[in-house]
């Protein structure tokens, strides 16, 4: 059992003169929903994250299109990555984008996807500017197979791309070496926070946010905390339940820094 992040607030706080804060959208923001684009950010999270915006540096990195979670947070002092960190963008002109290259594949691979889920009812593919993602969450769950069949035969027919597990979701992206550790990482660099008086802290619930606490990890000196109300197996170091719970953690965080 991962010690909760509520109880050593002081003790994340404390181990550096600056932090920088990383941080998923769904399930750690917001709550799941049984459709993506019900996932609102509430009012009190909003400004929780403005407030700790003028303390340290924050950045959110979602599965989601840049655009799409832009406009969801709606605060323009933070740093924002879409589809795992292949887009980000952020103040004073930051930004970069990874593998553009394999745009018409995915193209195709949507197309592709589309047709292989035709029959499942409750499927639902989504085209984000930098992957090809299959929702299954409202599907049946004796057709879950069916749909992780899907997907791997069209990921064995396009070794371009490769197959990230998400919750409730398969998505097809660029197979190359990047994903939201390696965005974090650049992110560090590329804001001049990379010094060992900055402590990076990450909070995510999806497993493709365990590639950030194994980043940090290596890093060294860093926190990851995963929201989680089931123990599980993980690379981060403290835990929190859910989405109240984070928005909680980060009101004590920035009363700390006050």
């Amino acid at each position: 059992m991962l010690p909760s992040a509520l109880e050593h607030v002081q003790e994340i706080a404390a181990c550096s003169d600056q932090l920088a804060v990383f941080l998923d959208y769904d399930g750690t923001l917001t709550p799941i929903v049984s459709h993506p684009q019900k996932a609102f950010l509430s009012d009190s999270m909003r400004r929780t994250l403005q407030a700790l915006a003028v303390q340290s540096s924050v950045a959110i990195l979602s599965g989601r299109d840049l655009g799409d979670v832009r406009r969801r947070m709606d605060i323009e002092t933070i740093i924002y990555a879409g589809s795992h960190g292949f887009e980000i963008a952020g103040p004073r002109g930051l930004h970069k984008e990874v593998a553009t290259e394999f745009l018409p594949k995915l193209d195709t691979v949507e197309k592709e996807l589309a047709k292989n889920l035709a029959g499942i009812v409750g499927a639902h593919v989504e085209r984000k500017r930098f992957s090809v993602a299959a929702h299954y969450r409202n599907v049946n769950e004796s057709d879950f197979p069916k749909v992780k069949r899907a997907v791997s035969e069209v990921a064995r027919r396009n070794p371009e791309l490769r197959r990230i597990d998400g919750k409730k979701v398969y998505e097809l992206v660029p197979n190359v070496d990047w994903d939201k550790g390696k965005a974090v990482l650049w992110l560090l660099g590329a804001l001049g926070l990379e010094h060992a008086k900055v402590r990076p802290i990450y909070i995510g619930d999806d497993r493709t946010d365990e590639d950030a606490f194994r980043a940090l990890e290596q890093r060294g000196g860093g926190a990851s905390i995963l929201v989680s109300e089931e123990p599980r197996s993980t690379a981060a170091s403290y835990s929190l339940k859910d989405p109240p719970e984070v928005e909680r953690f980060l009101r004590e965080l920035v009363a700390t820094l006050t």
